[in-house]
């Protein structure tokens, strides 16, 4: 299965509906979180925290913060519609998001990628006025 098929799955399904699909993460290395803001530097903070504390990337090297980076902002765009802005747009965001790193491709060459994926609400700022989106991104290390 690939990467970002797999990020959705994570982001969008909750614990007990992805036990369903165990098998498939297993050449994978994932992880899954929560965040809700009108700030888009907490969202992308959020994310590399998560990714950093589950060992799906390495603190101390530039070239994979930058790779998971570059595949958050690309989910964003699709979360907030090619407009990164949320506060700023008075809209917030309630996501459950997912991280995956694997190996897309066959040829070992092409090395590790990351998927980064986003699944919530988005909305004005009053609760029941939100509606569901979602983001995906994907960056090579």
């Amino acid at each position: 299965m690939k990467i970002g098929k797999l990020a959705v799955l994570a982001a969008s399904l909750t614990e007990e509906e992805r036990s369903g699909f165990a098998d498939s993460f297993e050449h994978v290395r994932c992880c899954q979180g929560k965040v809700g803001s009108m700030d888009v530097q907490k969202i992308i903070a959020a994310v590399e925290t998560a990714a950093k504390r589950n060992d799906i990337i390495k603190e101390h090297v530039y070239r994979e913060t930058h790779a998971l980076y570059h595949a958050i902002l690309e989910a964003l765009h699709g979360v907030t519609r090619g407009q990164i802005g949320v506060g700023t747009m008075m809209r917030t965001v309630g996501l459950r998001f997912s991280v995956v790193r694997g190996r897309p491709y066959d040829h070992p060459g092409e090395g590790e990628w990351l998927a980064v994926a986003f699944y919530g609400t988005i909305g004005a700022p009053v609760k029941g006025l939100e509606h569901e989106t979602c983001g995906l991104g994907i960056n090579h290390i």
